[in-house]
């Protein structure tokens, strides 16, 4: 269950993320409401999976997510740059992500 609420903590980080963005600067009310609910709710979630997740590997995978969603959420719906090097720094992302799951004792 830990893990589960890691990863909705996680995709909670990318919304706030992009709501963060649309907030142009916190001038916006809804995307600045959504931006602290979702971010009060990324942390709370964060913090009860560390009662049993380690806290590096829970932060590592908290950001891990965060910045891959961010990066994907970017380039889909910002039309951010897509080139191999972003594309390539993601995925060694993922990797360090899916070897930080592998080597927890959790």
């Amino acid at each position: 269950m830990a893990w589960i609420m890691l990863a909705v903590a996680g995709i909670l980080e990318v919304v706030w993320a992009y709501a963060m963005k649309q907030s142009n600067g916190f001038t916006r009310l809804v995307p600045t409401l959504i931006t602290f609910v979702t971010m009060a709710a990324s942390f709370a979630l964060l913090s009860v999976s560390m009662r049993t997740i380690p806290l590096g590997t829970a932060y590592t995978v908290w950001t891990g997510i965060g910045a891959v969603g961010a990066f994907v959420v970017g380039v889909a719906a910002l039309g951010e740059q897509l080139n191999l090097a972003r594309v390539c720094a993601a995925l060694l992302i993922v990797c360090g992500l899916v070897l930080m799951k592998l080597s927890s004792a959790e």
